[in-house]
Order: structure tokens, then C-alpha cells, then sequence
């Protein structure tokens, strides 16, 4: 009974923050609904999905996300990965380096979309163009379709990458000295110990680094909306921002809501099979080893 009573105030806050507004989001999708007037009465079944499957500019959104999670498995990852084994030695000044690292996580988005705005402001008065263009490579960086999206992944590195390296040097410090030692002892040289030691026991630690990566992508917002409102020309809108774009400035509620209906079920389809296959083939590994 104690335990029930702790855990109430939990459960009626998920039912009210999470349970019921999704549930509600799926019931509006089922309706064309401008969000006045009361509750929705023009039923009109699965029209707002055929409407969205259908649409060029969701299969330009799931482009941009598969683009900026290709880069961040390929580059952010790899990078945070590499930031935290240097900060695991004995360098001089390293709580310094792990506190300027971490920052820019605690920064707000609507901070660092500021800052960045700054930045890559398309004229001589932005600091990337008064760099570049000293040898010709100036450019109108959220403007650009060209370039939009790397300038975009730019600056979402350098907000979440200081995040996935604390996690990495966290799952670094976890693993016994003792068992480096004996692998250096029995010649391994420095990257062999980090190839058949340290990467293989940091797999928990890397897999989390890279689920909470993919569904940070999928919900995508506040960086976007701020720096491009999904521009220019749709080529940097995200599921989240269309589904902002419609719900709020065209007031097509129940669209919106088929747009939050199907992100739900990216997530969780992703979640499932992550869980499924990529965690299970970790566990199966190390038993195997």
C-alpha cells in the first residue's frame, strides 16, 4: 500500500501529460477540425493519412531526418566517442575541458539557435563568413539549400555532442582498471586495448549514445523552428515542425494530429525493433565472448 501511494502521484501525472494527450491526438486525426468551436464533429476517417502519405513534403521531412541521423551515427558519435577517451587520460586541466564540453547541453535551444544565428548570418558581419570568405567560400548558410542542412547538423553537434560525451566517459570510467592493465601487460599496444577491451565493454553505453540520438532526430523542433521555420523551400522541416506548421499556423488540427500520430509510431516502431535486434545481439555477443 506505501508503495502505491509513492508511486500515484507518478502515474496520474503520466496519465494526464502523456497517456490522455495521446490518445487525444489519435482521435482528432480521425476528424477535420480547426481547434474552435468545441469538440470536432466533421468525421472524416482516414483522410488526414492518405493526405499525409501522400504528401511530397513528408518524404522530403523523413529525408532530412534520415540525413541528420546518418550524420550524427557517422560523425557526432564517433567524435563525442573520441572527445571523451582523451578526457579519460591524465591530461592536465581536464575537469576544465569537461566542463566546457558539457555547456553548450545546457544551453537552451532558443540560446544556441541565437548564437548560431550570429555566426552564419548570411553578410560580412557573420564570423563564418568573415572566415571563409577570405578564400571565396562565404555562403547564405540557412538559406541555402545547398547548405542548410550541414550548417543545421553543425550547430546540433555542437549543442549535443558535449551530452553524448559525458555518457561515454561515464561508461569509460566504468570499466575496471584492472583489465586494461592486463591487457597492456600481455602486449597489446594502445589501440588494441581500445579495439578488444574498452570499445566492446563501453556497448551498452554506445547503444544508449545512439537510441537516444535517432529518437532525439525524429523528434526534432526547437533548433529548426528557430533557425529556418523548416526553410527554405521545405528543405530543412522536420515531421515536428510540419506538424507546427499546420497545427498552429494553418489551424488544421486534425492533420497536425495525424502528423504527431505517425511520429508516436516511428518512435515507437524504432524503439521495438531496437530493442529487439540491436540489444539482444549485445547481450548474445558478450555471452558468446
Amino acid at each position: 500500500m506505501t508503495i502505491t501511494l509513492f508511486l500515484l502521484p507518478a502515474l496520474v501525472l503520466f496519465v494526464l501529460l502523456v497517456l490522455l494527450p495521446t490518445l487525444m491526438a489519435g482521435y482528432l486525426s480521425f476528424f477535420k477540425w480547426n481547434g474552435l468551436g468545441g469538440l470536432p464533429t466533421n468525421y472524416i476517417g482516414l483522410d488526414n493519412y492518405t493526405r499525409l502519405f501522400e504528401s511530397d513534403i513528408f518524404y522530403g521531412d523523413l529525408r532530412t531526418m534520415g540525413v541528420i541521423i546518418v550524420l550524427s551515427l557517422l560523425v557526432q558519435l564517433p567524435f563525442s566517442l573520441a572527445i571523451a577517451m582523451l578526457l579519460h587520460q591524465r591530461i592536465r586541466g581536464r575537469a576544465f575541458y569537461r566542463l566546457v564540453f558539457f555547456a553548450p547541453y545546457v544551453l537552451s535551444e532558443a540560446v544556441t539557435a541565437v548564437l548560431f544565428t550570429m555566426i552564419f548570418a548570411p553578410d560580412e558581419s557573420g564570423l563564418a563568413n568573415a572566415i571563409l570568405g577570405v578564400v571565396g567560400l562565404e555562403s547564405e548558410w540557412f538559406a541555402d539549400e545547398s547548405t542548410v542542412l550541414l550548417t543545421l547538423f553543425v550547430v546540433m553537434s555542437w549543442k549535443y555532442f558535449g551530452f553524448h560525451t559525458l555518457l561515454y566517459l561515464a561508461g569509460r570510467q566504468g570499466i575496471p582498471k584492472e583489465l586494461t592493465e592486463a591487457a597492456q601487460i600481455d602486449g597489446s599496444t594502445p589501440w588494441q586495448v581500445f579495439r578488444y577491451v574498452t570499445l566492446p565493454l563501453m556497448g551498452p553505453t554506445i547503444r544508449i549514445s545512439a537510441f537516444l540520438s535517432v529518437i532525439g532526430t525524429i523528434q526534432l523542433f526547437d533548433l529548426v523552428w528557430i533557425l529556418t521555420g523548416g526553410g527554405p523551400s521545405h528543405s530543412s522541416e522536420t515531421l515536428a515542425v510540419t506538424m507546427m506548421q499546420f497545427g498552429f499556423k494553418r489551424a488544421q488540427i486534425g492533420y497536425a494530429s495525424a502528423i504527431s500520430v505517425v511520429m508516436f509510431l516511428l518512435s515507437l516502431v524504432f524503439a521495438l525493433w531496437y530493442q529487439r535486434y540491436v540489444m539482444r545481439r549485445d547481450l548474445e555477443g558478450a555471452t558468446v565472448q
